[in-house]
């Protein structure tokens, strides 16, 4: 590792940092401008539950770009300690592809995750004790819940969710600035009031206070890769129950000071990539230059119940629906030493078949070599042509639900009275301009986990609704969504050593 200044140095990228050590530092302020940025989004197809790579291959590209000469930086989401000591593991990458240091980053890094969960407690606490010395706003119900950073199935039965679900995570990634992040903390919704009106954050006299829990939090972490490059890991919202992308700041940042920007969206395209594409870049000014579709054999062989022919429909599902949103879609093949050359090259002829580019990624046996054919087709692109919409913000809500759940293939939307209710009352009110974030299980396409492949004319049924006004989305839950996880019978706890994080 090196000094992150020393990096920064050797770059010539002018900006204010505050070091935490030698290797981690906060981003101050930006003194430099680079109006001619590429911006390269990294999905997948429908993961299995260990992933198929994505931070791997986004790590491996941006080592390849800067090894073809090209001033590129990571951008990802910041680990959550729920899937570290759970089933999934740690999020810095793997072999020859990873971000330094991995075990700080992985745990508890520069504090950003405990600043949320702090400043939503505190709002949870600040709402008790309102109610408790008088309860001057009247408020009869209340929708905030407390969070904490750990899969925990008995917090779960109190009503607590994990951080990473929080719509205060979603807000500090989706603030510009800090009086951005205090004016949406102030627009939660905490509850209702005995006239059954929404009573806000900003009635309580808290708001500053959160502010100031959260004033570190909002600047951007920078690390670096194995090969000394820049990486920015900031915000860490995930993709099945909220918009799963890393902080716009951190986006904006390293559009400010590289020439390829790689950042990834959790989970497959019909979950991170079209929130990126839906609430991320809708009231930004940036969109993907190209757009990577990352995938397995293993994942394809999976939807196809072991059968690769039977399972390449996933594929063909994600190439169609991220070509409704971008001219530039390469598919990658992050490549294990089982898969063999006939189905490569059976993947490869597919992909080709439905005009798009294929390539294979090493990165994880090969490290900075490993993507340099992919690095390639992304420097040799032509202008993205295509810049669609989902639906119009002035669509009402249903329209909103109809459009977003008939792209992703449904033919019919069920909810009962109590949702329609919800959805009515939404309607009449000024929440009817907000964009939609569908929570849902990442593995299947429809709200089913059971469900594989390419389904067609299949139902979705919307089992709950929340309006984040603060991050400026609302909230419809598909089928079983769980907003606070349980460990696994086997988990990654169980693995780690002690020797291994003191020595780093």
């Amino acid at each position: 590792m090196e000094n992150i200044q020393s990096i920064l140095n050797k770059k010539n990228i002018d900006v204010e940092i505050e070091q935490y050590g030698n290797y981690i530092a906060k981003v101050n302020k930006v003194k430099s401008k680079n109006t001619n940025s590429k911006l390269v989004l990294v999905t997948s197809t429908n993961p299995t539950s260990m992933g198929e790579g994505k931070t791997t291959l986004s790590i491996g590209l941006c080592d390849s770009l800067n090894k073809l000469g090209k001033n590129s930086i990571v951008t990802l989401r910041e680990p959550s300690l729920g899937p570290v000591f759970g089933k999934k593991g740690g999020a810095t990458g793997g072999g020859k592809a990873y971000v330094y240091p991995k075990n700080d980053i992985n745990l508890h890094f520069t504090g950003d995750f405990h600043a949320i969960t702090s400043a939503n407690n505190l709002l949870s606490a600040v709402i008790d004790n309102h109610i408790y010395f008088g309860n001057k706003l009247r408020i009869k119900e209340v929708y905030h819940k407390r969070c904490i950073d750990m899969n925990d199935r008995e917090l779960r039965k109190k009503g607590f969710i994990i951080t990473a679900a929080s719509e205060i995570m979603a807000i500090l990634c989706l603030s510009n600035d800090i009086n951005n992040l205090k004016e949406r903390l102030g627009n939660i919704i905490i509850g209702i009031n005995e006239d059954d009106e929404y009573v806000y954050a900003k009635e309580l006299d808290c708001i500053n206070a959160m502010v100031i829990l959260l004033k570190d939090a909002i600047k951007p972490n920078l690390v670096q890769t194995g090969y000394n490059n820049l990486a920015i890991i900031h915000g860490g919202p995930f993709a099945n129950i909220a918009h799963g992308c890393n902080s716009v700041v951190a986006t904006k940042t390293a559009l400010n000071i590289a020439d390829y920007v790689v950042t990834e969206a959790g989970f497959g395209s019909d979950m991170g990539a079209l929130k990126f594409l839906d609430i991320k870049c809708r009231n930004n000014n940036f969109y993907p230059d190209v757009i990577v579709i990352n995938s397995t054999i293993k994942s394809l062989k999976y939807n196809g119940e072991g059968n690769l022919e039977k399972g390449i429909c996933n594929l063909e599902f994600h190439i169609d629906l991220m070509k409704k949103f971008n001219s530039n879609v390469i598919v990658s093949l992050n490549k294990f030493v089982e898969d063999t050359k006939e189905e490569i090259d059976f993947l490869k002829a597919f992909v080709e078949n439905k005009n798009c580019k294929f390539v294979v990624s090493t990165m994880y046996n090969d490290g900075e070599d490993g993507c340099i054919d992919l690095a390639n087709e992304i420097i040799n692109i032509e202008d993205n042509n295509i810049r669609n919409e989902i639906y119009s913000l002035d669509d009402s809500i249903y329209e909103k639900i109809n459009k977003t759940c008939k792209l992703l293939g449904a033919t019919k939307v069920n909810y009962d009275e109590r949702i329609k209710l919800i959805l009515d009352k939404i309607e009449k009110s000024s929440f009817n301009k907000l964009p939609i974030c569908i929570a849902k299980t990442p593995a299947s396409i429809t709200d089913d986990s059971k469900i594989l492949g390419y389904p067609k004319d299949f139902s979705m049924t919307i089992t709950d609704i929340n309006i984040s006004n603060g991050a400026g989305f609302i909230v419809i839950s598909m089928g079983n969504i769980l907003m606070m996880p349980g460990l696994a019978k086997e988990s990654n706890y169980e693995k780690m050593k002690m020797e291994d994080y003191i020595n780093e």
